[in-house]
Parts: structure tokens; C-alpha cells; sequence
């Protein structure tokens, strides 16, 4: 008996947890691409606020307050789903399948190396706001570019809203990125 009122105990207290879960991993489909041929690209982790570690989805009060909203959560690392995706859209970009994480298990070092470090990514009343650098190394001559990148976009309140605008906000962080590689 004891047992059974667990399992109920257990199934009760799981239905009450539930929760929405939301990616930003899914690169979309540019609208124009870019011829590049000169070796592969490498991209390192993406680095983000620590607040975007935490499964549930950040949203500032104020410039010092940061709250998260129930029962909305990450369905991935964010980390990780971010450069997973910047890879994915550079790939589609370029045409190339010569993107990669950077550093990995192969001999060939990259000719251009991309590191994107995120300072910003959350929602504010109501506007998603993204700060970052970007940099982007020759592997073979050592030259580096940098550049700050900033963007808000306008969202809702509601989980959906917000995951949305951010996506929106990550597609220009990444046409950015596609646009220095192209230059440089």
C-alpha cells in the first residue's frame, strides 16, 4: 500500500511540474547565399551569460534583476544549441560542409576560426536584447577582426513570444558572422 501512494504520490507531483520546452538550435534557410571555396571554417562553443545555463528561461525586471519564468524551460544546453545552429547556418551560407567545431580530432587546422561570445541574450519588458563580439582569426596568417554586435527585437510576454524574438535576434548575430567571414 505504502507503494502504490509513492507511484500516485509521484504521478501527481509530475503532472503538476509540466512544463514547455523551446529550442533555438534549428538554423533557418538563408534568403541569399555566398560563394566560398579557401578551406574549412572552425567555430568555437559559443559562450554565453551564466544565467542561460540554468533550463529555465531568464527574463530581467531591471538592469540587476533577473527573474525565470515557470514552466518554460531550454530543451537543450544553450551553449551548445547555439553553436550547433551557428554552424549549421554557416554551412547553409556558404554552401559548404566544411564548418566545424572548433578545435576537434582532425589534422587539418581551419583557415578561419570563429569565436562568438554572447554578453547579453535575455528579454526586457518588452524587447529581447542580444550584445556579443565576434572575432575571427586567420589559422594561417594570425590576422584577427573583431566586432561588437548588438540588436533588440521586439517580443510579447509570454514564453512563446520571447523564444521567438530571440531566435530573430540570433538570425542577425548569424548573418553578421556569415557577412565578416565573407569579408575577411
Amino acid at each position: 500500500m505504502k507503494i502504490l501512494s509513492v507511484l500516485f504520490l509521484l504521478a501527481a507531483l509530475t503532472g503538476c511540474v509540466s512544463s514547455n520546452y523551446y529550442v533555438l538550435s534549428t538554423a533557418p534557410q538563408p534568403a541569399t547565399t555566398y560563394r566560398y571555396v579557401n578551406g574549412t571554417i572552425g567555430v568555437e562553443k559559443v559562450i554565453v551569460p551564466k544565467y542561460l545555463f540554468k533550463r529555465e528561461i531568464a527574463v530581467a525586471k531591471s538592469a540587476s534583476q533577473v527573474t525565470f519564468l515557470s514552466g518554460a524551460s531550454w530543451a537543450e544546453d544553450i551553449d551548445e544549441g547555439l553553436t550547433q545552429r551557428l554552424i549549421s547556418f554557416l554551412q547553409k551560407k556558404f554552401n559548404k560542409p566544411e564548418v566545424y567545431n572548433y578545435p576537434w580530432d582532425v589534422g587539418e587546422q581551419p583557415r578561419i576560426k570563429v569565436k562568438v561570445q554572447i554578453s547579453r541574450f535575455i528579454a526586457q519588458g518588452d524587447r529581447v536584447y542580444l550584445d556579443a563580439s565576434i572575432q575571427l582569426e586567420n589559422m594561417r596568417t594570425g590576422k584577427r577582426k573583431a566586432k561588437l554586435f548588438s540588436t533588440t527585437v521586439p517580443s510579447g510576454s509570454s514564453a512563446s513570444s520571447i523564444v521567438a524574438a530571440m531566435d530573430r535576434a540570433f538570425d542577425r548575430l548569424e548573418e553578421e558572422v556569415a557577412e565578416g567571414i565573407r569579408r575577411f
